[in-house]
């Protein structure tokens, strides 16, 4: 019997164990991959994170960055420097996640990789969760499975609110990589971007949209778009994978349960950022579930509510850049990305300094204006 079990150890998985832990929690984090396990990521992280824990994350940041370079079909060059207090993070996610996993390992959590939770079932106001070898019982549950997961579906969220977007990436070791700035090409791909995030031993380069209709080939784009950084890619293995972008405010409890991460929808539609709001899902599932233990009827319900106030209702301004952008991009290239404003506009976005809807009337103005 556990207070609370968590399947999926990703950033939200990770970080509501940890803090879980941390007030004294019994917890068991359910993985099915082995542990540290890749995960396809540009691994961009804004710093602010750092704030919701109480240990230096630097032994888990691969590269730090001051600038960010943007292209339109590999021409038109922009380097920007930031002007933000601190450099953004370059992680591996192989190892940012595992350093907050083994952090709430030392808090007490108990942590077993390649366990794969085949089905959940709820009797004697306990959940049953079932493995290939063995089930566990809790009051408890956190769903962090990822946006694959089938978490949501067996608990009864069958009809999320997301758009449903796709991503490819490679990772490309580079002796004496002397890059130290993230790369962002607009021009190349319908309704996404391409990227090169920078990591200390070689860069970490993907393809990504935000719409299911966009009719292009990802292999040939990374193919040509890698030629800029004079790097093979032919025998390189790609790493396709889903993102849930967040598509209005939802309900994200249920019974003794709630969703965090991926599987709650949480990514950025604009920008298709993940992590940083993964995390604060999981700091926040996890006050969630301890306020619960405590007796609060409607701490999950709270869940819900902070979610949707702190995130969900600055995300409809984000949506609505996106498709402002998507419909006018190249102009919205020139009058917008080329500016060094809206990138330290939008670095303050990911930080938590702004908010979308405090910038986002006068950028879509702009766009139509033109």
């Amino acid at each position: 019997m556990f207070d609370c079990i968590i399947v999926g150890s990703g950033p939200a998985g990770a970080s509501a164990a940890y803090h879980l832990a941390k007030n004294g929690r019994s917890v068991l984090v359910l993985e099915k991959e082995t542990l540290p396990r890749y995960k396809p990521c540009g691994g961009g992280v804004s710093p602010i994170v750092q704030e919701w824990f109480d240990f230096d994350f630097t032994p888990a940041i691969s590269l730090k960055i001051n600038s960010i370079c943007y292209t339109w079909k590999k021409g038109d060059l922009v380097e920007v420097k930031l002007q933000n207090k601190q450099p953004i993070w370059m992680v591996r996610r192989e190892i940012f996640d595992y350093f907050i996993i083994q952090k709430a390992q030392k808090q007490g959590a108990e942590i077993r990789d390649k366990t794969r939770v085949i089905g959940i079932e709820f009797k004697n106001n306990n959940w049953q969760v079932y493995t290939d070898n063995q089930s566990f019982t809790s009051p408890y549950l956190i769903a962090a499975d990822g946006a694959k997961g089938s978490m949501a579906k067996w608990l009864g969220f069958k009809n999320r609110k997301r758009f449903a977007g796709g991503a490819m990436e490679i990772e490309i070791p580079v002796k004496n990589q002397k890059i130290d700035s993230a790369y962002f090409e607009f021009g190349m791909l319908n309704n996404g971007y391409v990227w090169n995030f920078p990591k200390a031993d070689g860069y970490s380069i993907g393809v990504g949209t935000f719409w299911r209709k966009h009719g292009q080939n990802f292999t040939a784009l990374l193919t040509e778009y890698t030629s800029m950084f004079e790097v093979n890619i032919q025998n390189v293995q790609k790493f396709g994978h889903p993102l849930c972008l967040w598509n209005g405010n939802q309900k994200l409890h249920t019974q003794n349960a709630v969703l965090a991460g991926e599987a709650a929808c949480i990514v950025d539609p604009f920008t298709a950022e993940g992590i940083r709001p993964s995390i604060f899902t999981g700091v926040k599932a996890a006050r969630a579930i301890h306020n619960s233990l405590n007796g609060d009827l409607f701490a999950l319900e709270k869940y819900t509510q902070i979610i949707n106030e702190e995130w969900g209702k600055d995300m409809v301004w984000a949506q609505r850049l996106a498709q402002g952008f998507s419909r006018f991009s190249h102009i919205g290239y020139q009058v917008g990305v080329k500016r060094p404003h809206a990138t330290n506009i939008m670095t303050k976005i990911m930080s938590g300094e702004l908010r979308y809807s405090d910038v986002v009337g006068s950028a879509l103005r702009r766009l139509w204006q033109r």
